[in-house]
């Protein structure tokens, strides 16, 4: 299929196959007995088929979008065999997923034309919020950029200490202050430094509490405020990292956060250990936030570009 032609590397596309080996054969097996004694595709086939998205966490609205598309293709194409039915869907989704701008890209890159590009990186505690951006600053300073890490989590000890392990593991500099500080004056000081020292890329670890949605509106407000002391415009991104393995409660995380701050990219991480890989689509989709990277492993290589191709190719594949 033309849509799906090599555009990965096939150690990047193992890595991804095997990541995602719960959420498929979970899928394939639902699926299987959704068509089981069926040739064509008729409405009992599709009413199967609806529920086995749903299952797979695709979520319900995206799910409905999916089966409006496919039985406007039965309408058309008048005869649709089950074994057809792969296929369409991996056509459906990965065109679902182009309408966010998802999936996109197959490198790592940051625009050249912003000095430094400032990430601020939300989400709650225990999502991999650390280890994803100790594996961001891997990968851009395997691109040669200079990185900076800012420590602005300062409401755990662990926060920053997991961070400065990382930061020690990547050897890239952090800035960090002692537990309790001033998360705005960490991001302040982060940002002053990265100037400084002539760096490309700034990434900003930022709380994360969600019992009380007005002090993190406001904290992040005020770290966005003071950083733009520094720097205008930024952060330049926002990226709202999501566990995926929690299925629906991603979905309730996404939520709070995009009404918390304005959020610009999603990372979806622990795609390995779950079956729950569809809650990617239906993120995707329903808050019309591209996805950029998701994690399929605890390697420091398994923090991948999220390319729509690909992840539909090893989903469906």
């Amino acid at each position: 299929m033309s849509l799906f032609k090599n555009v990965f590397s096939s150690k990047k596309k193992e890595t991804l196959d095997k990541g995602l080996e719960k959420s498929k054969s979970s899928f394939f097996s639902k699926l299987g007995k959704a068509v089981a004694g069926k040739s064509k595709v008729d409405d009992d086939v599709l009413d199967n088929l609806e529920e086995v998205l749903v299952t797979s966490d695709v979520g319900v609205n995206t799910t409905l979008k999916i089966i409006e598309r496919i039985e406007a293709r039965v309408a058309r194409d008048k005869y649709m065999g089950t074994d057809e039915l792969n296929s369409i869907l991996r056509e459906e989704i990965a065109g679902l997923l182009s309408e966010t701008n998802s999936g996109e890209a197959a490198e790592y890159t940051v625009p050249t034309n912003v000095k430094p590009y400032v990430i601020m990186v939300v989400g709650v505690n225990g999502v991999g919020k650390t280890t994803t951006i100790g594996k961001l600053a891997y990968q851009f300073k395997k691109q040669g950029l200079k990185v900076v890490l800012g420590a602005a989590d300062t409401f755990r000890a662990a926060a920053i200490d997991q961070l400065q392990v990382w930061a020690d593991r990547v050897d890239v500099p952090i800035v960090k202050q002692k537990m309790g500080s001033d998360p705005a004056s960490v991001a302040f000081d982060t940002l002053s430094s990265a100037v400084k020292h002539d760096a490309d890329v700034v990434i900003i670890d930022t709380a994360g509490r969600l019992h009380n949605k007005v002090n993190l509106m406001n904290e992040l407000t005020k770290v966005k405020r003071v950083m733009q002391k520094v720097v205008g415009d930024t952060p330049h991104e926002v990226l709202l990292v999501l566990d995926g393995s929690t299925g629906q409660n991603a979905f309730e995380q996404a939520k709070q956060f995009t009404k918390a701050t304005e959020v610009t990219a999603l990372a979806v991480t622990k795609l390995d250990g779950t079956a729950k890989g569809g809650v990617v689509i239906g993120i995707s989709d329903q808050f019309r936030i591209p996805v950029k990277y998701i994690g399929v492993g605890e390697g420091v290589e398994d923090l991948q570009v999220f390319n729509k191709y690909e992840f539909v190719d090893s989903f469906f594949g």
